[in-house]
């Protein structure tokens, strides 16, 4: 591993309760205790004047027009420096989900389009899609990924063999959310360009987890959550667009700022708490304290660790290769565990209850399967305490 400063001694950082060994970190993030408290100053700023705050300082809906940017546009400059973007390309949605409904409500969808999945999409942006889908008499067509034995070059191939002749749009993840598999994003994309196909990237799991240069990916939209790996309150995502395609983009809910710019539309959709957002930028500057590439690579080399010492210690074959790891792995569990979904549910409230250990469990492919995160609170060491409590069992 890369430093010694992590690991047990950041666990103080994060309010999680000392009793459970969280290595659950990527199902809805944790935030850290300096970014909480700094949500908490905004907010009590916002309730001493909160028509001021939210109205001219945040949204800047009234009043005389500011030459100063708004608090909203001042932290999404800060963070998309932090995910290689241009402030104008960038802006703040709850959620990944959000920011896909966002896509897909906007886009221009005829009977008999086509929408092209992935088997590793995550459940509700799959649905997501089925449903504008469905309004307009269109097709979602599911392309399966080589898994578990992954292959980048094999799933590039079954992607664009997969595009036809009505295929419009392709929503494709950056890491894919169960199965934890950091695909080829950009080579994806080019090859859905070179086919006259749009894309958008679902990076619920990217922003922070890795390093992220959204605007040289090639693709149309991408969205991301801040609050998982870039440490920001929940909920606080972002949506980016190329240029190109912002003046068809609108927010789900329309409000005031219908037709008067992309940022404008999203930066208010009726009264909300924007502390998540306004706070986002604490947790990049946390994160660039310690040392942003050296936190990475302590949660991309302890995820990988894990994930082969657990595949020696249950006798189950990972499949992946160190190329397709962030900072999660999905392991295959010992085969006497079960394989039904009732079988994961089972043994992950075991694991809670009973060894008091968060981690997500899933069945797929005739298995359970456990997802771990790996995070700068977490260490060896609670992998193997996870892995002793897996082998007790069964």
């Amino acid at each position: 591993m890369t430093s010694r400063r992590f690991g047990r001694a950041l666990r103080g950082e994060w309010a999680l309760d000392p009793q459970v060994l969280y290595l659950n970190h990527g199902t809805v993030g944790a935030t850290p205790r300096r970014v909480l408290a700094e949500q908490q100053r905004l907010r009590e700023q916002m309730e001493l004047q909160p028509s001021r705050f939210l109205l001219r300082e945040v949204a800047a809906l009234a009043g005389a027009p500011s030459p100063r940017p708004s608090r909203l546009r001042v932290a999404a400059a800060e963070i998309a420096r932090f995910v290689g973007s241009a402030p104008d390309d960038l802006v703040f949605v709850d959620n990944a989900t959000t920011g896909a409904n966002a896509v897909l409500q906007s886009f221009d969808l005829r009977e008999g389009d086509e929408i092209l999945v992935t088997d590793h999409g995550y459940g509700a942006v799959t649905n997501a899609a089925r449903f504008v889908a469905r309004r307009a008499g269109a097709v979602v067509r599911g392309v399966t990924l080589p898994y578990p034995r992954f292959d980048a070059a094999e799933t590039v191939s079954r992607v664009g063999a997969a595009i036809g002749a009505r295929t419009r749009l392709a929503l494709l993840d950056h890491i894919t959310s169960e199965s934890a598999l950091l695909l080829p994003l950009g080579e994806l994309a080019d090859a859905c360009r070179r086919r006259g196909v749009a894309v958008l990237a679902d990076g619920a799991h990217a922003p922070g987890a890795i390093a992220l240069d959204i605007a040289s990916l090639g693709v149309d939209w991408y969205t991301g959550n801040l609050h998982k790996w870039a440490w920001a309150p929940r909920g606080s995502g972002l949506l980016w667009a190329a240029a190109p395609r912002q003046a068809t983009l609108h927010p789900p809910v329309i409000s005031w700022g219908l037709d008067e710019g992309y940022a404008r539309e999203f930066d208010w959709i009726g009264t909300r708490d924007p502390t998540p957002w306004l706070a986002a930028p604490a947790g990049v500057r946390f994160m660039a304290e310690l040392g942003t590439a050296e936190v990475q690579r302590w949660n991309h080399e302890l995820a990988w660790e894990a994930g082969r010492w657990l595949c020696r210690q249950w006798g189950t074959d990972l499949g992946v290769n160190e190329a397709a790891t962030a900072t999660m792995i999905t392991v295959p569990l010992p085969s006497r565990l079960g394989a039904s979904r009732e079988d994961a549910a089972r043994l992950r409230d075991a694991l809670l209850l009973e060894d008091d250990i968060e981690v997500q469990l899933h069945a797929w492919g005739g298995g359970l399967w456990a997802r771990i995160s790996a995070q700068i609170y977490n260490e060896m060491a609670d992998m193997e305490r996870f892995g002793a409590a897996v082998l007790r069992r069964g």
